[in-house]
Protein backbone atom coordinates (compact mmCIF):
# COMPACT_ATOMS: atom_id res chain seq x y z
CA UNK A 1 0.00 0.00 0.00
CA UNK A 2 1.71 3.31 -0.90
CA UNK A 3 1.97 6.06 1.82
CA UNK A 4 -0.62 7.41 3.32
CA UNK A 5 -0.63 11.47 3.47
CA UNK A 6 -3.60 12.90 3.63
CA UNK A 7 -7.68 10.93 3.52
CA UNK A 8 -7.46 11.58 -0.23
CA UNK A 9 -4.66 8.86 -0.76
CA UNK A 10 -7.07 6.08 0.72
CA UNK A 11 -8.47 4.13 -2.80
CA UNK A 12 -11.33 3.26 -0.49
CA UNK A 13 -12.53 6.90 -0.37
CA UNK A 14 -11.33 7.83 -4.26
CA UNK A 15 -13.50 5.60 -5.33
CA UNK A 16 -16.31 6.60 -2.83
CA UNK A 17 -15.50 9.94 -4.13
CA UNK A 18 -16.37 8.36 -7.87
CA UNK A 19 -19.98 6.50 -6.53
CA UNK A 20 -20.73 9.89 -5.24
CA UNK A 21 -20.49 11.57 -8.65
CA UNK A 22 -22.05 8.39 -10.51
CA UNK A 23 -25.20 8.77 -7.40
CA UNK A 24 -25.86 12.45 -8.29
CA UNK A 25 -25.85 12.02 -11.98
CA UNK A 26 -27.99 9.61 -11.46
CA UNK A 27 -30.29 11.83 -9.51
CA UNK A 28 -29.68 14.62 -12.02
CA UNK A 29 -31.26 12.27 -15.15
CA UNK A 30 -34.03 10.80 -13.79
CA UNK A 31 -36.93 13.08 -13.23
CA UNK A 32 -38.71 11.21 -10.98
CA UNK A 33 -35.91 10.66 -8.94
CA UNK A 34 -34.73 14.15 -9.06
CA UNK A 35 -38.37 14.80 -7.83
CA UNK A 36 -38.28 12.20 -4.94
CA UNK A 37 -36.52 14.70 -2.49
CA UNK A 38 -37.04 12.98 0.60
CA UNK A 39 -35.18 9.61 -0.89
CA UNK A 40 -32.87 11.70 -3.11
CA UNK A 41 -31.55 13.34 -0.32
CA UNK A 42 -31.16 10.00 2.24
CA UNK A 43 -29.14 8.70 -0.77
CA UNK A 44 -27.09 11.29 -1.60
CA UNK A 45 -26.59 11.93 2.11
CA UNK A 46 -25.46 8.19 2.29
CA UNK A 47 -22.97 8.45 -0.11
CA UNK A 48 -21.38 11.69 1.37
CA UNK A 49 -21.33 9.93 4.60
CA UNK A 50 -18.93 6.78 3.17
CA UNK A 51 -16.72 9.84 2.25
CA UNK A 52 -16.74 11.90 5.49
CA UNK A 53 -16.47 8.84 7.81
CA UNK A 54 -13.05 7.56 6.24
CA UNK A 55 -12.02 11.40 6.11
CA UNK A 56 -13.15 11.62 9.31
CA UNK A 57 -11.05 8.58 10.69
CA UNK A 58 -7.87 9.83 9.42
CA UNK A 59 -7.91 12.28 11.88
CA UNK A 60 -8.34 10.42 14.39
CA UNK A 61 -5.31 9.44 16.68
CA UNK A 62 -6.00 5.75 17.22
CA UNK A 63 -6.00 3.19 15.01
CA UNK A 64 -9.32 1.66 16.86
CA UNK A 65 -11.16 4.83 16.35
CA UNK A 66 -10.10 5.17 12.83
CA UNK A 67 -11.62 1.63 12.24
CA UNK A 68 -14.69 2.74 14.31
CA UNK A 69 -15.40 5.43 11.97
CA UNK A 70 -14.54 3.14 8.54
CA UNK A 71 -16.62 0.46 10.06
CA UNK A 72 -19.44 3.47 9.59
CA UNK A 73 -18.24 4.25 6.55
CA UNK A 74 -19.05 0.46 5.63
CA UNK A 75 -22.57 1.22 7.35
CA UNK A 76 -23.20 4.07 5.07
CA UNK A 77 -21.89 2.08 1.84
CA UNK A 78 -25.04 -0.92 2.94
CA UNK A 79 -27.94 2.27 2.89
CA UNK A 80 -26.54 3.29 -0.31
CA UNK A 81 -27.09 -0.30 -1.63
CA UNK A 82 -30.67 -0.68 0.02
CA UNK A 83 -31.54 2.99 -1.70
CA UNK A 84 -30.36 1.78 -5.29
CA UNK A 85 -32.55 -1.62 -4.64
CA UNK A 86 -35.55 0.76 -3.82
CA UNK A 87 -34.36 3.25 -7.15
CA UNK A 88 -34.85 -0.06 -8.87
CA UNK A 89 -37.82 -1.20 -7.71
CA UNK A 90 -39.12 2.31 -8.60
CA UNK A 91 -37.97 2.68 -12.12
CA UNK A 92 -35.96 5.61 -11.07
CA UNK A 93 -32.86 3.75 -12.34
CA UNK A 94 -33.10 1.02 -15.41
CA UNK A 95 -31.43 -2.26 -14.95
CA UNK A 96 -28.58 -1.20 -16.72
CA UNK A 97 -27.72 1.75 -14.66
CA UNK A 98 -28.53 0.00 -11.37
CA UNK A 99 -25.86 -2.79 -12.55
CA UNK A 100 -22.86 -0.30 -12.95
CA UNK A 101 -24.27 1.89 -9.78
CA UNK A 102 -24.29 -1.25 -7.73
CA UNK A 103 -20.72 -2.84 -8.94
CA UNK A 104 -19.26 0.18 -8.04
CA UNK A 105 -20.93 0.43 -4.43
CA UNK A 106 -19.69 -3.26 -4.27
CA UNK A 107 -15.63 -2.22 -5.21
CA UNK A 108 -15.90 0.51 -2.81
CA UNK A 109 -17.25 -1.94 -0.02
CA UNK A 110 -14.36 -4.11 -0.67
CA UNK A 111 -11.76 -1.42 -0.92
CA UNK A 112 -13.18 -0.48 2.82
CA UNK A 113 -12.92 -3.99 4.10
CA UNK A 114 -9.68 -4.27 2.64
CA UNK A 115 -8.09 -0.96 4.16
CA UNK A 116 -10.14 -1.54 7.31
CA UNK A 117 -7.94 -5.22 7.37
CA UNK A 118 -5.18 -2.76 6.78
CA UNK A 119 -6.00 -0.76 9.71
CA UNK A 120 -6.31 -3.37 12.27
CA UNK A 121 -3.22 -5.33 11.00
CA UNK A 122 -0.57 -2.35 10.35
CA UNK A 123 -1.51 0.18 12.59
CA UNK A 124 -3.09 3.39 11.58
CA UNK A 125 -0.66 4.73 8.70
CA UNK A 126 1.86 1.49 8.06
Amino acid sequence: MAKIERFEDIEAWQEARVLGKMIYEAAKSNKALAEDYRFRKQTEGAVSSVMSNIADGFCRRSTKEFAGLISAAEESLLEVQRQLRVALDQDYLDQERFDELHSKAEEVARLIADFNQYLLNKGKLG
